[in-house]
């Protein structure tokens, strides 16, 4: 337990001397082979092939290039329109617009990073040019950005489901609900800090012209997350298929329908692509080593005979479990976080009574919520650059956002029927 316990504390000192999470995990990690093994050098590849070595994770680069496509096409402008037109008129209409454009943009890109780049760059300065205080506008496009990977399609969802032979599909039916609810949970936030700084609110008014151009418009991205979680309930499709579908999709609107893609910008595109696939499969194959290391030192024995003689609650388990996440996705990326614990935990859980499936969408959005929390949140990061603010202004702001996030994780946690209806609904568990 020791050597689990000075691991961890090598971990996080190489994390707070800025060294990438990738590098940091690959480290701890052989230095872990090379204290057990003496000879990691033959473990190292094998964990680092195999850790990446999955079908599923192909369906990664084509959401990742498909959301690309996308928004060179213009749809984030599309989905901030129709945000205005559903929303734009209540006390703190723009605030509202971003949530909700955050969640129709996480139906098409699953991706947080993505989001805040995407909406954040076109709210926040929207925001400031209508008078909202910065640190409340990088706030909410930080804190919106959260919902991108519950509300399908999601990357980390992908992950997990690959990891423990999850299906997707039901994963993606399950984060519908808890990212509805999570948008609906930030607007409340949103209007009880109207009482204190009276955000502006939008007199814009649309004509019947006006509002059906909107609404025509905003079909062509919205019918992306319909044909991906159609195909994928309805059994004619894989995730990963269902991933070349939506990059198919995107290519044929971005190229023929709305003429805005050229031949030219899909290589700036692919290798932006590449680079963020890249990116997430390093660390998934260098995190990939740390498990390893705990899978010799049999830390989730140790962790279920533990929990098995001190803990006979499944409420208290969860509750310390939901603690332990929210601290790991506050220093460590989500992915990493959910291939090193996934394993660990899902099974410790399933001696509870808790469902393999449950327990998934828990991880997913207690990781996810990570990235949006201080120190190390990427999400906060991405946004406070954007809006031209400190990060410690930022870390300030977002606390109510976070705190609403976190209520609403426990609520998932303690109410199954928030994750489990739909998937049972749609016959993809039984």
């Amino acid at each position: 337990m020791i050597f689990i316990l000075m691991l961890i504390i090598f971990l996080f000192v190489l994390i707070f001397a800025a060294v990438p999470v990738c590098w940091a995990l690959g480290a701890v990690g052989v230095v872990g082979l090379l204290m057990l093994s003496g000879n990691p050098l033959s473990m190292i590849p094998q964990c680092l092939y195999g850790g990446i070595n999955y079908f599923p994770f192909l369906a990664i680069p084509f959401f990742i290039f498909a959301g690309e496509v996308m928004n060179k096409g213009g749809i984030t402008k599309r989905l901030v329109d129709l945000s205005r037109l559903i929303i734009g008129c209540v006390p703190g209409g723009l605030a509202h617009v971003n949530i909700l454009a955050s969640m129709f943009f996480g139906g098409i890109t699953g991706s947080a990073q993505a989001d805040t780049s995407c909406v954040g760059g076109l709210l926040i300065p929207a925001m400031h040019e209508e008078g909202y205080p910065d640190q409340i506008s990088v706030a909410v496009t930080a804190s919106s950005s959260v919902i991108g990977p519950i509300i399908p399609p999601s990357i980390i969802m992908i992950i997990y489901g690959s990891t423990m032979n999850i299906s997707v599909g039901a994963l993606f039916m399950g984060g519908l609900i808890p990212g509805i609810i999570i948008g609906l949970a930030l607007m409340g936030v949103v209007l009880l800090l109207n009482q204190k700084y009276h955000f502006p609110r939008s007199e814009s008014k649309y004509t019947k012209q006006q509002a059906n151009k909107i609404l025509i418009r905003s079909l062509i991205p919205l019918v992306m997350p319909v044909i991906i979680m159609g195909g994928i309930v309805g059994g004619v499709f894989t995730a990963t298929e269902a991933g070349a579908v939506a990059s198919f999709y995107a290519l044929i609107i971005g190229t023929l329908v709305l003429k805005k893609v050229k031949a030219i910008d899909l290589l700036p595109m692919l290798k932006k692509t590449a680079l963020t696939t890249a990116a997430i499969l390093i660390i998934i194959g260098c995190s990939k080593i740390l498990s390893w290391v705990f899978v010799l030192l049999q830390i989730q024995q140790a962790i279920g005979a533990f929990m098995s003689t001190y803990i006979d609650s499944p409420i208290t388990f969860l509750l310390i479990i939901n603690t332990l996440l929210l601290f790991m996705g506050t220093f460590l990326d989500a992915s990493a976080s959910l291939i090193m614990m996934a394993p660990i935990l899902a099974p410790i859980a399933m001696q509870y009574g808790i469902s393999p499936l449950q327990f998934g969408l828990i991880m997913c959005i207690n990781l996810t919520i990570g990235q949006a929390t201080p120190p190390l949140g990427l999400c906060l990061f991405i946004a406070c650059k954007l809006g031209r603010i400190s990060l410690s202004r930022g870390a300030i702001a977002i606390l109510p956002f976070v705190v609403a996030e976190v209520a609403v994780l426990l609520l998932v946690t303690y109410i199954p029927a928030i994750t489990m209806t739909l998937p049972t609904w749609m016959g993809l568990i039984r």
